[in-house]
């Protein structure tokens, strides 16, 4: 899951509620609810430090983190959620190295045409039929050493990948989402209706191949909206909840329900479109399946949409309700608080936090800070906590990329900063502290 800014299609409701406590000024401009504590921030350093080495998404397993960025990845031991230690950065440059794992296997997403699939590739002209781009394999059993293992070229690239279990466990599946066609582009033509499904052996991993590229809008999906940013031509994002066989699909135009029985053949099964959505970026589920939250990246990330003259059902989530196996819309999330004109905010990438017998989330807003909100009443959301840091200055693209719950603490990827570690200290959400996961990739529900 993550910004529309990787490849070169760079692409430009609510109901606002009260927070707890009195927001307070703190170090670095940040302002956060009383709610909130600020535990830790780990700076990018070296060459990640750089001003075009965005820090993107997030991935965990046991006591570690993984932060993907333009430059590579990082591999944290969180042990210590109050003093994250870096155990190795790995230089790999590309968009977006978003980041999945799963056992000693690390995948990464590149979107954007390269010389070559090596790590020192320079970047190259999609117009070239020897330009690759996709996805990057790497072997993570020694996380101070992690090795590049295979490179599995995807159409039109890998913008995001979903990690999805088989059946069996001997393997696993990524839905490769991308988007962009060109007649130019000899491995991006369109029609691009659909996603590459890529099946690694789990005691293989260099098999690792392509394995099905479902259509998934045979009529072209929404191209006639006045209002997106680009028309339907592949998804952006997809969120899997393999326990029940069901995914949710972010499509640029189009928003939808799939069924995923057959792994290698995703099929739609429902599919909506918002007359205020301009670009249909993720989606997560509620714990039992039955509610669906989609964000709207108005502005491809780089817009500052969170402002009053934007208003509160545009750059916002949309809340829908899974009826008779349709999706019916229930109301709109934007956080309740302004922006300035020159911070990019709209609604980003976030998970549940596991509290039982509700529906709450926290999700990142760019440089709008992360929030915490509950939609147990899908129709009235409410904001229940935040940490907004100050503006990026000079005025910059900035914020939090991803923000996601594990194991009773928040880790936000900021672009800028590095790591942020929050705690929310809230009754709503206590019964999620004692509970622990082994893993979390965000989009594998």
């Amino acid at each position: 899951m993550a910004s529309s800014i990787g490849r070169v299609l760079v692409l430009t409701g609510a109901v606002l509620a009260l927070v707890t406590g009195p927001a307070q000024a703190r170090d670095d401009g940040v302002k956060a609810s009383s709610n909130i504590e600020h535990v830790a921030t780990v700076p990018k350093k070296g060459p990640f430090a750089a001003s075009d080495a965005f820090s993107t998404d997030l991935a965990f397993q046991g006591n570690y983190a993984y932060q993907g960025n333009y430059y590579g990845f990082t591999v944290y031991d969180i042990r210590n959620p109050a003093k994250p230690a870096v155990v190795s950065r790995v230089s790999c440059p590309a968009a977006q190295n978003d980041v999945s794992v799963h056992g000693d296997l690390l995948f990464l997403s590149v979107d954007e045409p390269l010389k070559g699939d090596s790590c020192d590739a320079e970047p190259t002209s999609a117009a070239f039929r020897s330009a690759w781009e996709g996805i990057r394999v790497f072997d993570i059993s020694d996380k101070s050493r992690p090795k590049y293992i295979k490179a599995i070229r995807t159409a039109c690239g890998s913008h995001t990948h979903t990690l999805v279990p088989d059946k069996t466990g001997k393997a696993v599946y990524l839905y490769v989402s991308s988007y962009g066609p060109s007649s130019d582009f000899p491995g991006c033509k369109p029609p691009h209706d659909g996603i590459s499904v890529v099946k690694v052996p789990l005691d293989r991993p260099k098999a690792a191949k392509v394995v099905s590229r479902p259509v998934l809008f045979p009529d072209g999906g929404n191209e006639q909206q006045e209002t997106l940013l680009a028309p339907t031509s592949g998804c952006h994002d997809i969120t899997v909840y393999a326990r029940k066989n069901l995914a949710a699909g972010a499509c640029m135009g189009d928003g939808v329900l799939m069924d995923i029985s057959d792994r290698e053949h995703p099929k739609v099964t429902a599919r909506v479109t918002d007359e205020n959505f301009a670009f249909w970026h993720s989606a997560t589920f509620n714990a039992r399946g039955d509610k669906v939250v989609f964000t709207d990246e108005l502005g491809g990330g780089l817009g500052a949409v969170c402002t009053k003259a934007v208003g509160p059902q545009r750059g916002a989530d949309a809340i829908y309700t899974v009826e008779n196996g349709q999706l019916v819309k229930q109301g709109y999330y934007k956080i309740p608080r302004h922006q300035g004109t020159g911070e990019n905010c709209v609604a980003h990438n976030g998970s549940l936090i596991p509290v039982k017998g509700r529906d709450i989330m926290v999700q990142a807003w760019y440089q709008g800070g992360v929030s915490v909100f509950d939609f147990t009443d899908a129709a009235k959301p409410q904001e229940i906590a935040y940490f907004d840091r100050g503006p990026v200055s000079p005025r910059d693209f900035g914020g939090s990329w991803s923000a996601y719950y594990y194991n009773s603490h928040i880790y936000s990827s900021d672009i800028r900063k590095g790591l942020d570690v929050l705690r929310i200290k809230d009754p709503r959400t206590a019964s999620a502290a004692g509970k622990r996961l082994k893993a979390l990739n965000p989009q594998t529900q």
